[in-house]
């Protein structure tokens, strides 16, 4: 890619090979390729949405006893759903990896890896990216609905957010799985900010004249 250091990237994919499948690493790949992509659309520094990318799954293989004693050590909060599934944590846990195995300490490529499953209510436009190419870059196939959210994350990185949970959630629901309370707010958030910006004055009904 030539978006993060030969020495570091060879690094991260040396480690990979010995702890991620290949198909998880060609996964990794294709979300490395994408942060890249929408962070020149967006005018986002592109060497960190490429390290984002790059490390964003280091702990996607590891044992759900390990996930939670790291969560545990490092003093995050934990949800119940978090004890249930204690995978939702590989994303938190991918970060710490990050930085004590790579030397990892700027914060925005911490949180843009912490933020990837689960998202995160008014996270930065570095994390905007890393969430929706972790769900929409193009190994993950070519419907016409990713198509659509591909298109939508090229213009609006809010928009793509919140229709992007919409997209995961009709998944979990079918599927009768667990939706992390995290995601909801994080949905909702980027829906209200998106629907917020497109009101004008004149679709606001001031409360004086409801009870006129």
């Amino acid at each position: 890619m030539g978006k993060v250091s030969g020495s570091l990237r060879q690094r991260v994919l040396d480690w990979l090979a010995d702890n991620v499948p290949e198909s998880r690493i060609k996964h990794i790949l294709g979300v490395e390729e994408m942060a890249i992509a929408l962070a020149q659309l967006h005018q986002e520094n592109v060497e960190k949405a490429a390290q984002a990318g790059l490390m964003h799954d280091l702990a996607k293989y590891f044992k759900p006893r390990r996930l939670l004693e790291m969560a545990k050590s490092e003093g995050l909060s934990l949800d119940p759903v978090d004890e249930i599934n204690p995978h939702l944590l590989h994303a938190d846990i991918s970060a710490i990896v990050a930085r004590e195995e790579f030397g990892i300490t700027d914060p925005d490529i911490l949180e843009a890896i912490a933020n990837h499953t689960l998202g995160k209510p008014g996270m930065s436009a570095l994390s905007c990216i890393v969430f929706v190419a972790d769900s929409l870059e193009l190994g993950r196939g070519d419907t016409p609905e990713l198509e659509q959210l591909r298109q939508v994350s090229r213009e609006d990185l809010g928009q793509a957010v919140w229709m992007t949970c919409d997209y995961s959630f009709r998944y979990l629901l079918e599927t009768r799985r667990l939706i992390h309370p995290r995601t909801v707010l994080t949905r909702n958030w980027f829906l209200h900010q998106s629907t917020r910006s497109t009101l004008s004055k004149t679709d606001f009904i001031p409360p004086s004249s409801l009870s006129a």
